[in-house]
């Protein structure tokens, strides 16, 4: 069986470390989706690369055929979006388009990074906004659909966040802390998320399900 993996996000954090990982691995071909070129050292054989335009997201829907597992790693702040809007569009339109054509090709895995606390009820618009892209994935009706929950995100990202910089340094001097029911409040390496997915798609299980980020340290330890 040809296997063909789609990256969403692969500029981002989690979705540069899983394309260099699917290269690495068991996958024939990795298809990514992006606004801009990916940087030189990422450049390989079985690399395809689509420059598009988000909005106009249905005119590359052949990029979705004969793919065995998406993999859905957008993500933005409200910051640098500009609005609640536009962060709408990145971290929920986006990934539902992307979900409903994969869903018409045929695709069976789908695996997306969402965000601890995610819930359609929060009252908190960030986790608010996750939680509805989760819901609108699951109603998708996947064979296969895995969403993951992350704490803080660790690794260096190309754009600076003070915030997330200091957030990391707390967090990681409160990492002995963190056992039993506060495991899930871990940060987590990018890398970690990346390959907890990677190892996921390749198990190929079908159903709906959600990782945490203490579950994400396991399944991405190897």
């Amino acid at each position: 069986m040809t296997r063909i993996a789609v990256v969403l996000g692969a500029t981002g954090l989690v979705g540069r470390a899983l394309t260099e990982d699917l290269l690495n691995g068991a996958w024939d071909e990795v298809r990514v989706l992006v606004r801009r070129p990916l940087p030189l050292q990422l450049q390989h054989e079985r690399l395809k690369q689509a420059v598009i335009d988000w909005e106009q997201l249905e005119q590359y829907k052949e990029q979705f055929i004969g793919v065995h597992a998406v993999f859905c790693c957008l993500g933005t702040t409200i910051k640098k979006a500009g609005s609640q809007k536009q962060f709408e569009r990145v971290d929920l339109e986006y990934p539902l388009a992307a979900a409903a054509l994969a869903k018409d090709c045929g695709v069976k895995q789908f695996l997306a990074v969402s965000s601890i606390g995610a819930s359609a009820r929060s009252r908190n618009f960030y986790s608010r906004t996750k939680g509805r892209a989760e819901d609108g994935l699951i109603a998708a009706g996947f064979h296969g659909l895995h969403l993951f929950r992350p704490s803080l995100l660790l690794g260096e990202r190309e754009e600076f966040r003070l915030g997330e910089r200091a957030a990391a340094v707390l967090m990681k001097g409160l990492d002995f802390a963190m056992i039993g029911q506060a495991a899930k409040y871990r940060a987590v390496p990018a890398a970690r998320v990346a390959r907890a997915m990677m190892n996921i798609a390749l198990a190929d299980t079908g159903g709906v399900h959600i990782y945490s980020s203490d579950v994400i340290q396991v399944i991405g330890k190897h």
